[in-house]
């Protein structure tokens, strides 16, 4: 069978993960490894010792002429880089979020479709075993829901400097913001009418049109809501800094963590549920509840580069099988669009109606 050779662009946190990933899945070959400042990683080429390595994107692109580009790279370049491999007759991964505005968004996904190449969003969670299972409990719990989830990290020293470097760009509740209100639309499958957002500037270190803390609200048309936060910074609590659960008529669906046991910059720990705790509201004549609470242990978890792998595989599959990706890459789009709105919201002090 023959491989499909992948150009990894972006050789960060998510890029060496995902670069990984192709080394490990036999249906990939790495074609090459683009990065700025490459020539200094020596990790890189230690650990990738066959791989092409290039500093440039656009000429990575020429000289190698892949048949997938994996785009890792700071969020402000991901259209563009999108377009570019597609021009170049390349399928694409790309991390999220898909671009910075969901026209832009649009013109990927159409250009993909002429193009006729598979177009796959890092939308990490939706291939983690723990959190279909939290959809899906969800789903049973009646209508309307009330949905709450935050991802609140106490960053310092190199985890801080990353930070800082995404606000260059994006704010925190659009960066990760994209995963939960996904997860809020997966389980309603309703469509989002209102957002409203409140954000605030608690560090001089960022630009003074970006914020470090974001809160936002979002309503459905079956009555369902929804609220996700995100704050980055030294100054973040380390208090319920973990909250997701869904609520319904039927009672609710908590992700347990003992966060006594982990510290928020623990990203991994934003995604490992540990148990979910399912709770029955119905009631007994007395009054009493009717069952106990249900605890589901999650304990062969997949780690971060198991879900980075597992992700692969369905880019694989999809480029080789020609899985039809519309509805995926439709679900990215409208999870950007809530997102966006929300940043609107926070700049503009208005509630915005999608």
């Amino acid at each position: 069978m023959k491989k499909i050779r992948v150009l990894v662009v972006g050789l960060g946190n998510m890029g060496l993960s995902h670069a990984r990933a192709y080394k490990a899945i036999a249906g990939f070959e790495i074609a090459g490894l683009c990065s700025r400042g490459i020539e200094e990683r020596k990790d890189i080429a230690v650990e990738f010792p066959s791989a092409a390595l290039f500093s440039d994107y656009a000429e990575s692109l020429k000289v190698l002429k892949p048949d997938a580009v994996s785009i890792n790279t700071w969020p402000d370049t991901h259209a563009a880089y999108a377009r570019m491999a597609f021009e170049a007759g390349a399928h694409v991964f790309i991390e999220k979020p898909l671009a910075d505005s969901v026209s832009e968004a649009e013109t990927i996904a159409a250009l993909a479709k002429a193009k006729g190449k598979k177009l796959v969003i890092g939308y990490i969670l939706r291939v983690h075993p723990s959190w279909i299972k939290f959809v899906e409990v969800g789903r049973t719990l009646g209508k309307p829901l009330v949905m709450r989830m935050n991802l609140n990290q106490q960053s310092s020293g190199a985890q801080w400097q990353v930070h800082k470097q995404l606000m260059n760009s994006i704010s925190p509740i659009v960066d990760c913001g994209v995963h939960y209100v996904d997860v809020m639309c997966q389980v309603t499958g309703a469509k989002p009418l209102r957002v409203h957002a409140v954000g605030a500037r608690l560090t001089s270190e960022v630009s003074d049109t970006m914020y470090n803390y974001g809160h936002l609200h979002v309503s459905f048309d079956d009555g369902s809501v929804g609220w996700y936060e995100a704050g980055w910074g030294p100054m973040m609590s380390e208090t319920a800094f973990f909250v997701k659960d869904m609520i319904g008529p039927k009672g609710s669906v908590s992700i347990a963590m003992d966060e006594s046991k982990t510290g928020s910059s623990d990203v991994d720990s934003h995604t490992k549920t540990n148990a979910l705790r399912v709770h029955h509201a119905a009631l007994k004549a007395d009054g009493t509840f009717t069952k106990p609470d249900d605890t589901l242990l999650m304990d062969d978890e997949p780690g971060h580069q198991e879900l980075c792998n597992r992700e692969q595989e369905m880019f694989l599959d999809a480029i080789l099988n020609d899985r039809n990706m519309d509805d995926h890459v439709r679900d990215g789009i409208n999870s950007l669009r809530i997102v966006l709105a929300a940043d609107e919201s926070v700049r503009t002090g208005e509630v915005v109606k999608l």
